[in-house]
């Protein structure tokens, strides 16, 4: 327990290290340090967790990399023009919002925004949602199923619980609080079953935070050096290389898995681009469109979500023993 206690100290301060690092790195614009300093920090939370828990592990790991990347983003976003956010408008964005978009906190303290409260509520619908599935996933482990059966089911429910529990839930919650401080933020996940494209849902629809952030600091940067569909598929392999990070790491197992899951979604985007410009063009089709993109997300899931990842982290976040 000391031990833990102690490297969660060693976290704290390597995190409140990058925040205020990353505040002078963002005024100088300076880009390569930012980088390199999110290779550092990242490699030294690695290392100091690397006998811990891997739920302590990856959730560790996730935080210093998000940190990290928001310093990258940030200087990015400002690196052709003055960065006017202030320390405590960077602290706001830095410590208490999962986007990328640093400059919408350059109206922190203005009049509320509109349509705060329904996103608040609706973030707490989901966070009810979640733990309802997570409970229910709990019940169904006590039933004499099928092993495998019951896995597979129990492992759906827990993945599915604790997206709506975070990515719809306290995430859209933030969203709506930050409104209310004039924040002009937004549900960073917008109903990804409604997408008809994966270059939709993988845009505009889930995770926005991801794609922000890989466009700011990736796509962006690259395109008119190697062009758009290289620099396309480059930033889907930063989010492949993301996900070993804080999928395969921490449980030292399927290496390699998500990297193909994003090399997959890269490949098929730029397919969908060369089947929209032929005349058949039958993506047009809504529910072939939607069928289309459900089942190349969903099909190819269990390379992002490999069975060591469920085994140690998702089921044990539940209190379960797979």
């Amino acid at each position: 327990m000391e031990t833990t206690l102690t490297h969660l100290l060693y976290f704290a301060l390597i995190n409140m290290a990058i925040v205020l690092l990353g505040y002078i790195l963002l005024k100088r614009k300076m880009v390569l340090l930012s980088w390199l300093m999110m290779i550092v920090t990242i490699y030294g939370v690695y290392y100091i967790f690397q006998h811990d828990h891997p739920i302590l592990k990856m959730l560790a790991i996730i935080a210093t990399t998000f940190t990290a990347m928001k310093v990258i983003a940030a200087t990015e976003g400002y690196k052709n023009g003055p960065a006017v956010l202030t320390f405590i408008q960077w602290l706001a964005f830095a410590i208490g919002w999962a986007g990328m978009r640093t400059q919408l906190f350059e109206k922190l303290g203005k009049p509320p925004l509109p349509n705060a409260w329904p996103i608040i509520r609706f973030g707490i619908s989901r966070i009810i949602a979640g733990g309802l599935m997570i409970l229910l996933a709990r019940y169904i482990t006590m039933l004499h199923l099928n092993a495998i059966v019951m896995h597979i089911i129990v492992s759906v429910l827990l993945l599915i619980g604790f997206s709506l529990l975070l990515h719809f839930g306290m995430l859209g919650v933030s969203a709506g609080m930050w409104r209310l401080s004039g924040v002009n933020t937004y549900p960073l996940f917008r109903s990804p079953a409604k997408a008809t494209s994966l270059t939709e849902f993988w845009s505009k629809r889930w995770n926005i935070a991801f794609s922000e952030m890989t466009s700011q600091t990736i796509f962006r940067p690259l395109k008119n050096k190697i062009g758009a569909p290289a620099a396309l598929m480059l930033a889907f392999a930063f989010s492949g290389l993301l996900h070993e990070l804080s999928l395969s790491v921490p449980v030292n197992h399927g290496y390699g898995l998500p990297m193909l899951y994003f090399v997959i979604q890269g490949t098929l985007v730029l397919l969908e681009r060369v089947l929209n410009n032929n005349p058949v063009k039958f993506l047009q089709h809504k529910v072939v469109a939607h069928t289309w993109t459900l089942f190349w997300v969903i099909a190819p899931a269990p390379l992002l979500f490999h069975i060591e990842f469920i085994k140690q982290v998702v089921w044990p976040l539940a209190g379960l023993m797979y």
